[in-house]
């Protein structure tokens, strides 16, 4: 998902995007959703079958080396 279809869905959240990174907006729109704010920290599974991040959270981190 590209920053501007975030802001985008955030505004209509009402929730602000100024100064945010993407990873802080999807976030912030996980929480006013009322779903966990993991977006960034699966590695290899996720079992929140539902959100809608989901796809692109694990596709961003199989790029991210393991601490």
């Amino acid at each position: 998902m590209k920053m501007q279809d975030v802001r985008v869905m955030a505004k209509s959240m009402g929730i602000k995007c100024f100064g945010k990174t993407k990873a802080n907006l999807i976030r912030e729109i996980q929480r006013t959703e009322g779903n966990f704010d993991c977006y960034g920290s699966a590695r290899e599974h996720c079992d929140q079958e539902a959100c809608l991040f989901r796809s692109s959270c694990l596709d961003e981190n199989k790029e991210k080396p393991k601490k």
